[in-house]
Formats: C-alpha cells, structure tokens, sequence
C-alpha cells in the first residue's frame, strides 16, 4: 500500500492546536504531517526577538510540543534560514505541500512571498491563511479606497464588516512524520547566569490551555465591569491580560470575538463592557493595519512633522526610567513590575510613555526598543503604534500637549495605593494622601513611614511643572520649524 507523500505545517505564530487554519488545511488532506518549528537565521531586516518573549516562546513551544505529542504527533524543531530548513525536509521526507499562516511585518512578509515562489517553482504546493487577525489589513477601506487611519471610524467598519468564519475544532489525532529534531535545550531560549525569569513563570500559564483559562475566567465575570475598571491596575482582574497568548498565537481573535458575542447573545455579559474589550482587540488590528501600509513603524515616525522634534540625549534619565528609579512611584510601580512579571498594565503603559517622551524629553524609540525586550506580549505593531500614539507622532494619536501628570494619574487611578505598595514597598508605610507624591509629605510623614527621599526611594528627576514646559516648549519649535518650510 503507497503512503501519500507528506505535507508540511509550519507553526510560526500561530502556536496552537484550536483554529488553526493550515493546520486544518494539512490534515484534511488525509496525508501524514511534519510539525515544524524554525528558530530562523538569516532574515534580512528580521528583528530579534527580545529576552522576555525568548522566555515565552521556550514556554509556549514546550506546551505546543505537548499538545501535538498527547494527539500522537511530534513537533520538529530545526534552526537554520526557512527556504533550507524546508528545502531540507521536503528531501528527507519527500513533501509535496507546505501550508502556514500568514505574517506581518516586512522582512517576514518578503521572505515569505519569495519562499513560495521558489516552493512553487520546485513542484511544491504552498497554501497560506490568516489565523492571527480578524480581517486582512489591506480588506477593510474607506469609501475613498484607501485604508483607515483613524480608530474610531475604524472600528465602526470592522463591526459592520466581520463575520467570524466557522470555529476549527483541534484535532484528535495527528499522524505526523517522524524525523530529527533538535531539543529545546540546546536553543537558549530561557535565560540564565542570571536567570531573570521567577516572577514570570509565577504570573503567566503560556500555551493553548493556558490562553483559554485565561479568557474562560475573564469572561465568566471581570469582563462585566471591565468599560469602569480596566484603567484600574490596582484591581487583579481589571483587563484580560491575554496580550502575550495573542502575541504567540496561543489564541485567536477570532476566538475571543466568537467567545464574547456567544456571551452577549446568552445574556451573561454587560453589553457595554464586552464591546469596550472588543474595541481593545479592535485596537490590535488597526495596528496592524497601521503596520502594513508602514513598515518602519517602529523606527519611523508615522506623522513626519516628529522628524523635526527636539528630543534630547540622556542616558542617566533613561536608565533611571528603565530600573523604576525617577521619583514618581506610578511610573516606578510600572517599570519595575514591567521588569518582575514581563507585563505592565494598560493604563501605565501610557502614563511611563507619556513621562520618558514629555517630562524626559526622550525619543520613542528608546522607550519602544526597552518594551520590546522587556515585555512577554513585545508585538510589532500593537507596540509600536501605542508608543506612537502616546508620543503624538502616530495615527489618530493623543495631542503632543497632552502630558500625563504622573502625581494625579497615580491618585486616580491607582485609587487603593495597591499598585504602588506592591511594586514601591519602600514606600508602603505612607498615607494615601502622599502616596503618589511622597516628595510632598511633610518630614513627620515620612520619618513615619521610614521614608528617606534620596535614600530609601529617589527624588524626582524632573519637577512634574518643568517637564511638562519643557515638552511644550519643545512641540512649539518643532510646530514654528514645519511652518518655517
């Protein structure tokens, strides 16, 4: 009896079982698979990805090889530039297709495009699907034709125009092709001497499983309060905290949009909640929009008007910023639980960005390039356009005069004081009233609270009334520069 030559499934982003569209499409050719992994080389423009999403991936491709290993298959790892690695597995195993979901970013999406001509040419069937975005970031124009480049108009058409495609149950049974595979050991993937890594492994589950537990518990309550609380990082169960699980592909949105809408329609969610959770995942996707039609997004400013802004040079500011260490305990509650668990809240996001480009005058990049090596969830396009979009030089982004005071954020939306107390114990002993500002308590205050500023926590680094002129003054030269031209 002939067996039918193999296909090859190569997992990239997009490790999961569940709704996984080349998956599905391999298997139902009824020929044996090869589960592929590639630690690639050799990509012209590639961005390495940084330590914390290292952390992960060795995680969540650990969790995937489990899965696929329980259905009686096996996950091959293989390093090497993709076109030999492939070239080398059709050879050993006598392939005749490869299918995989499709990527984004630039220098991925030109080796790709190349790949399948050459795969083509040789003979080889080559079939790619969107299993990471709700909609194609080319599929959804604007009456002139074009793309968005506002959110909300934006996300009034992906309502009108999305219609999930039918979920894909994960399969049962993998019969896969056995071959060599290098160890997950050998990849260097967790980090070590030191490793850095215990708050991560005690904060997050990655893999499928994990990504669905996720969503389950969020969905069976904390969603309901979600449009009030989500700006609240003091509160544990504030946002869905599923950013790295999409980043790796461990679920869909897809999946999160069916999830969502089956708990509208049974009446178990507040529909107002549920579609501001939504709308987050809306973001992503405008994100990558803005990504497609703008590759550089993460070294370029979107508005070339920012081209002109006067951003300093401070190496002593940003690493002070880096290690949680500029005097302002949101900030520094946010840097330093960026730094133990690998994830920062939403809302602090926004308020450390706002400090580094306004208060520090410090260029975006340094802050996006310090994300992007820090956090488990480091996402080409969602992190970049964030950091644009607070900076005032991305799309549909906040005005560059909007500058965060970092004292009121603190106090209103750290209302308990739990955040800063958990990430700033030093400063645990103060009263809510100083809490935010300890540089304002008196000095019976703080020999209470055994605070000494300078000492035990720092000083500010810039005055909030100083740093805010300071970035105005700054938007106006770059403003008079433009209209100079």
């Amino acid at each position: 009896m002939s067996v039918s030559p193999p296909a090859i499934v190569w997992f990239r982003e997009d490790l999961r079982l569940s709704d996984n569209p080349a998956l599905s499409a391999a298997l139902a050719t009824g020929a044996p698979v090869v589960c592929l992994y590639v630690r690639e080389t050799g990509m012209n423009g590639a961005r390495e990805m940084g330590g914390a999403a290292k952390w992960w991936l060795d995680k969540s491709l650990r969790a995937l090889a489990a899965d696929i290993a329980k259905a009686g298959g096996q996950l091959v790892l293989r390093t090497g530039q993709a076109a030999d690695v492939l070239g080398d597995i059709v050879r050993e195993t006598g392939a005749k297709a490869v299918f995989w979901n499709r990527r984004y970013s630039e220098p991925e999406k030109t080796a790709d495009a190349a790949l399948k001509t050459s795969l083509k040419a040789a003979g080889i069937t080559v079939q790619s699907f969107n299993a990471r975005l709700l909609m194609e970031p080319w599929e959804l124009k604007t009456g002139a034709g074009g793309y968005y480049r506002v959110f909300t108009p934006f996300w009034r058409a992906l309502q009108a125009a999305y219609h999930p495609p039918a979920p894909l149950a994960a399969p049962k049974k993998i019969n896969s092709v056995r071959i060599d595979s290098e160890d997950f050991g050998t990849w260097g993937l967790h980090p070590s001497k030191p490793d850095w890594s215990a708050g991560m492994a005690d904060a997050w589950s990655p893999g499928e499983a994990g990504a669905q537990a996720r969503l389950t518990a969020f969905l069976d309550g904390p969603v309901n309060g979600y449009a009030e609380t989500r700006n609240r990082p003091d509160i544990e169960a504030s946002t869905s905290r599923l950013s790295p699980h999409l980043r790796f592909g461990e679920i869909g949105p897809a999946q999160i949009w069916r999830a969502t809408k089956a708990g509208l329609e049974a009446g178990r969610l507040d529909e107002r909640s549920a579609m501001v959770f939504l709308s987050e995942i809306a973001w992503r996707e405008f994100s990558y929009v803005l990504l497609n039609f703008h590759p550089e997004l993460a070294r370029q400013n979107y508005n070339p008007a920012f081209n002109r802004m006067p951003w300093r040079t401070d190496g002593a500011a940003l690493r002070a910023w880096q290690r949680g260490q500029t005097g302002y305990p949101v900030v520094d509650a946010g840097m330093r639980q960026l730094w133990h668990t690998g994830w920062m809240h939403n809302r602090v996001r926004m308020i450390v960005a706002s400090f580094l480009t306004k208060h520090l005058l410090l260029p975006w990049q340094a802050g996006e390039d310090w994300f992007w090596d820090t956090l488990v969830d480091a996402d080409p396009a969602a992190n970049a356009a964030s950091w644009q979009w607070t900076a005032g030089s991305g799309a549909d982004a906040a005005p560059y005069f909007r500058v965060f005071n970092p004292i009121t954020q603190g106090s209103k939306f750290d209302e308990t004081g739990g955040y800063v107390r958990t990430w700033c114990p030093e400063l645990a002993g103060l009263p809510d009233k100083y809490l935010h500002s300890p540089f304002d308590a008196p000095d019976n205050v703080l020999r209470a609270a055994k605070v000494v500023l300078g000492k035990t926590y720092p000083k500010p680094i810039v005055e909030h009334s100083d740093g805010r002129q300071r970035a105005l003054d700054a938007y106006k030269m770059m403003k008079e520069e433009q209209g100079a031209e």
